[in-house]
């Protein structure tokens, strides 16, 4: 009686090794750390490495370890004044086309991290950094958006003569004011065909004749829907220039973004790369001269020479075709001809103009898309100042050829994928701020406290767990030295399966573990009182603990269930610090029910199965 067949023996000593090893990463201490990756225009190779590790020799800088991956490169140092001389050096001997990020690294075996096995992240209260939430002004983006129809429905009655009195633009949406009712028909019939995206309605006010075309509920959803994505992805570029490992920016509620930059100390310089500014450029491609002679140094007066993301040089023509400023919309979809990814723009009306002009001109002729954003950046000078410059970056982000003329509306194709073709409508959107920004919380967290927080949530789970230890050995015996064994289970698992997931520690999420410790004992409370009560009505050991373990299941079940629904509720409408309290209980109960029910029982099995038995020590 009381024994566990083989497979489930076995199945309980295979968690206990899995979550032993992979726990395993968070014993190794972590090193100061700079992780080197090469931008668009630059790989990073192992000749690139050998250049830096030579660099940093000459310079005096020790290398506690090197590790290369891909574009990327991660330099571990001794302590953090080697990690701060080694930025500067690294910064003037591989360039602008490389970027140095500060962070933390564990130094584990390579068999570790071969089968996967990292340490859990560390979040922005536990290693230090900035963190910024960002408030999106929705109602700007609608404004722009209504701004933009205006300018179309006045080209659109000036090309069919229409004659109107004005064009004024509404909260939501645009009045035109018409003298003839004749003409204001007509003109309904003309918006009505071209806007079908509009809700467009006559009105008769004083004498005078009017179109309302305003903006329905689900556009406006769809606007400000697109305005976050675009400034989310406008942010994300601006952060991956300044070279930050691991950056967290994110979508918090309906109109607000959260940036979290680990290990950066510098709010100044991140407010200066938050509002920069980006915008685009279509040009026609020169294809009548060589790009090789522009390379050279012979540039056509009429021409101009760019590069490609991926560093291929192309010669475009100086003249501008439309701006970033008049694309009212990008989206990705399929080619219904051909099935193949493409991305559907949208231009205002004196673009659609322009462009139809152009492509009329030139179907068949290659046309480029220009990104150019300007940026931030600290260098130093003869005398070795540190000063602040401002720089203009410029690429050709896609090259397509003109098939037909195309005005207000038109698509690019040739992309490798529906993931090319939705980052590139996300970038024509990106271009520029969609709406206007404002930080309306900023936290600038130093590594010395983010340290005090690590020591002090080590602190209060080692307390709180010792406690409940020798509160479980005292009172029940043998049988609390198997929960004691079970709840230190409990915790190698948590951090296990956080490592795993590769999920994010905060300091909520140390209290979440705390308070799992304490509740990861009820179980066994409920089953130890389950079988004591059972030998006090006279029931046989052997009886006492199968009746214990199998009563109180459902008891147990129930608390943990609930438990389970209000972790999942505070995850689901909690933001920040709230969600990471939420995924560490989460886990916690997942895995407390697994060792106080499994992991006690295999034990106790082992101990007592199968033995006649005068008494147990509970």
């Amino acid at each position: 009686m009381n024994r566990y067949p083989l497979w489930k023996n076995l199945l309980v000593l295979a968690v206990v090794l899995v979550g032993a090893l992979y726990a395993l990463p968070n014993v190794f201490d972590q090193d100061p750390s700079m992780e080197v990756a090469g931008t668009r225009h630059a790989k990073l190779d192992r000749g690139t490495m050998v250049v830096a590790l030579d660099a940093l020799k000459a310079a005096g800088i020790p290398v506690k370890s090197q590790y290369y991956a891909g574009n990327k490169m991660l330099l571990r140092f001794p302590d953090s004044e080697s990690q701060l001389k080694a930025k500067d050096v690294l910064a003037e001997t591989l360039g602008h086309d490389y970027t140095q990020a500060l962070t933390l690294s564990t130094d584990i075996p390579g068999w570790l991290r071969a089968i996967g096995a990292l340490p859990m992240n560390l979040g922005l209260d536990l290693r230090g950094g900035i963190h910024v939430l960002i408030d999106v002004d929705m109602d700007a983006a609608v404004k722009k958006a209504a701004e933009s129809y205006a300018g179309e429905i006045r080209t659109l009655l000036r090309n069919e003569k229409l004659r109107y009195v004005t064009v004024s633009r509404q909260a939501a949406g645009v009045r035109v004011k018409f003298r003839d009712g004749a003409v204001r028909d007509k003109a309904l019939e003309a918006v009505s065909d071209e806007f079908r995206d509009l809700i467009v309605e006559a009105k008769d006010e004083g004498g005078a004749f009017f179109i309302d075309a305003r903006l329905g509920k689900a556009k406006q959803q769809e606007v400000r829907k697109y305005a976050l994505a675009q400034n989310i992805t406008t942010l994300r570029n601006r952060v991956n220039a300044l070279g930050v490992a691991e950056p967290v920016i994110q979508q918090q509620g309906s109109r607000r973004i959260v940036v979290q930059l680990p290990g950066v100390q510098d709010p100044g310089r991140i407010k200066e790369l938050l509002s920069a500014t980006a915008t685009l450029e279509y040009r026609l491609e020169d294809t009548e001269h060589s790009v090789q002679d522009a390379v050279a140094g012979r540039v056509p007066p009429g021409s101009r020479l760019y590069y490609t993301r991926e560093g291929r040089p192309v010669l475009l023509k100086k003249r501008v075709i439309v701006t970033g400023d008049q694309i009212t919309n990008a989206s990705s979809g399929l080619d219904q001809r051909s099935g193949q990814p493409a991305v559907f723009v949208s231009l205002d009306g004196s673009g659609a103009r322009r462009m139809r002009n152009v492509t009329t001109e030139n179907v068949g002729k290659p046309m480029a898309v220009v990104f150019i954003e300007t940026r931030y950046e600290n260098r130093r000078d003869e005398n070795g100042q540190v000063k602040k410059i401002k720089k203009k970056v410029e690429e050709v982000i896609s090259i397509a050829t003109i098939q037909e003329p195309f005005g207000r509306r038109f698509q690019t194709t040739g992309l490798d994928s529906t993931e090319e073709a939705r980052d590139l409508a996300l970038l024509l959107r990106a271009g520029a701020l969609a709406a206007p920004i404002e930080i309306v919380e900023e936290r600038t967290i130093g590594p010395s406290l983010g340290q005090d927080n690590i020591d002090q949530g080590f602190l209060s789970v080692t307390i709180g767990l010792v406690l409940v230890m020798i509160f479980m050995a005292i009172y029940y015996r043998l049988f609390g030295l198997v929960a004691d064994l079970a709840l230190m289970l409990n915790l190698v698992l948590i951090v296990a399966v956080l490592s795993m997931l590769q999920a994010t520690l905060t300091l909520p999420g140390i209290a979440g573990i705390v308070l799992t410790v304490g509740m990861a004992v009820d179980a066994n409370v409920l089953i130890f009182e389950r079988i004591r009560e059972e030998i006090r009505v006279g029931n046989t050991p052997q009886a006492s603990i199968h009746a214990g373990y199998e009563k109180a299941f459902s008891t147990i079940m129930d608390a943990n269930i609930t438990t389970l629904i209000a972790a999942a509720v505070l995850f689901s409408f909690g933001t920040g610090p709230i969600k990471g309290f939420a995924v560490t209980l989460f886990i916690g109960i997942l895995t407390s029910m697994f060792t106080a029910i499994v992991g006690t029982r295999a034990v106790i099995n082992l101990i007592y199965g199968g033995k006649r038995l005068e008494r147990l020590s509970v």
